[in-house]
């Protein structure tokens, strides 16, 4: 699962004589079953320690998992880029992937302001503007801007500021590829240190089960089926809204523009994305989505670039779908008309500022960053927080997805994807055995004409 490793060879554990292994998707369906159970006996029953319990399990599963995401970014970065180097064509590569996901992120964000269009999800709802409140951190496009360029190389780390760890990685791989051999040794330490941080976070994934529990049960306990009804409509839109493109667009890419089979794609790709929906993380999923992208036939150079960068700036879920449909959900309540030039605004949004999702649970960012731009009041938000873990899953399923996608459609249509081992990826769960190899000769990479 590493961005720089092949696969060990050590055999993995085998489960125990007369007790059958019980699959990893079997165990999220069981803690996603579980946790609807006891979180409707908690709200039906007031059961106050169970409430708290299902609290700190969710809470603390959520924090492991950010507990690994500034070093994961900046190395997994760091590594990412000076892997190119191994690559003829990386420009040609880069440019092709970045033009990628801003084609996908334009569609998403399309088809979001289409079914918010047609269903009008703020009508109806019986919420007004007292319900909102002001959001705790916002976005604007000068914080964006500026924000990007750290004041030190301390503070991203411990804030947790995804945008301007990025940065300095990037910076930092570049310099690496200037120095050449003299920056080997720090190359291989970051090396290294990647494959400490995976291994951990594979830890911290194995617990997903758990985590579903008290997540789900406590959005349950906390919020209730009450709430949900006076946004039905809104979530059925995210919802349907991410279900369009992860198997519609998605599919459609795959067998016009790749030309590969769409269900060999989900086949393989299936441990990332449900991963994804339960953690509500894409950098937390990060090394899952290395794995299946590999194992689908993309390049492991190309791959170590192309996810890492998706799983920071690729979110067609939470930066495009989302805020749209938040946007002409918010515009309702606060009885504001929205023009074709703010539509036009929310694309361009949407394309721009999607790495200020930076791959973290949650797009309260993005959705600030929307609202600014357009104009509308920040006080929208609050009206969006309570629904949020539900809404989450789904987009960070969605965004995962296209994290995978993009490397596949860009390999295919570069010809360096394998396609014997595309056609016979399985759905079969990731394991967790790391092997360090050493440093490969220089991929050729055919140019299309």
């Amino acid at each position: 699962m590493s961005v720089s490793a092949s696969a060990s060879t050590e055999t993995p554990a085998k489960p125990v004589r007369g007790i059958p292994a019980v699959p990893f998707w079997a165990q999220i369906i069981a803690g996603l079953v579980l946790g609807v159970l006891l979180g409707w006996i908690t709200r039906t029953y007031d059961v106050q320690w169970l409430h708290t319990t299902l609290d700190k399990v969710g809470h603390i599963f959520v924090q492991l998992l950010k507990l690994a995401v500034a070093p994961l970014v900046f190395f997994a970065i760091l590594v990412s880029i000076t892997n190119l180097r191994k690559v003829n064509n990386a420009a040609r590569l880069a440019s092709r992937t970045l033009l990628w996901f801003m084609i996908t992120s334009l569609i998403a964000v399309a088809i979001g302001l289409a079914i918010g269009l047609v269903t009008n999800p703020g009508a109806g709802t019986g919420l007004t503007p007292k319900d909102g409140k002001m959001p705790e951190t916002a976005g604007s496009w000068l914080d964006f801007l500026t924000g990007i360029v750290p004041t030190d190389v301390i503070t991203p780390f411990t804030e947790l500021n995804v945008l301007q760890i990025v940065f300095m990685a990037v910076v930092a791989g570049i310099a690496a590829l200037k120095l050449g051999e003299k920056a080997q040794p720090i190359l291989t330490l970051s090396e290294s240190v990647l494959e400490l941080l995976q291994k951990a976070l594979w830890w911290v994934i194995r617990l997903a089960p758990l985590g579903t529990v008290g997540l789900i049960g406590y959005a349950i306990a906390d919020y209730g089926w009450d709430l949900i009804g006076k946004y039905a409509t809104f979530t059925a839109d995210v919802y349907i809204g991410c279900a369009l493109v992860l198997f519609g667009v998605y599919p459609l890419l795959l067998a016009t523009v790749a030309k590969v089979n769409p269900v060999q794609f989900f086949k393989g790709a299936w441990p990332a994305i449900q991963l994804a929906f339960v953690s509500r993380s894409s950098v937390g999923t990060m090394p899952v989505t290395v794995k299946v992208t590999e194992r689908l036939g993309v390049p492991k150079e190309y791959t170590s670039f192309a996810v890492p960068f998706g799983a920071t700036t690729k979110m067609d879920g939470c930066a495009a779908i989302y805020p749209a449909l938040a946007a002409i959900f918010i515009a309702q309540i606060f009885d504001v008309q929205l023009s074709v030039g703010d539509y036009l605004l929310i694309a361009f949004v949407s394309v721009i500022g999607s790495a200020a999702t930076a791959g973290l649970t949650g797009a309260t960012v993005m959705l600030t960053l929307t609202l600014s731009t357009l104009g509308l009041p920040l006080e929208g938000v609050g009206l969006l927080m309570a629904i949020d873990p539900v809404l989450d899953m789904m987009r960070t399923a969605t965004n995962v997805a296209g994290q995978a996608l993009v490397p596949v459609v860009v390999a295919a249509r570069e010809k360096i994807l394998d396609l014997d081992a595309y056609n016979s990826a399985s759905g079969s769960e990731v394991d967790d055995e790391y092997g360090v190899h050493d440093a490969e000769p220089k991929v050729n990479v055919p140019v299309t004409a």
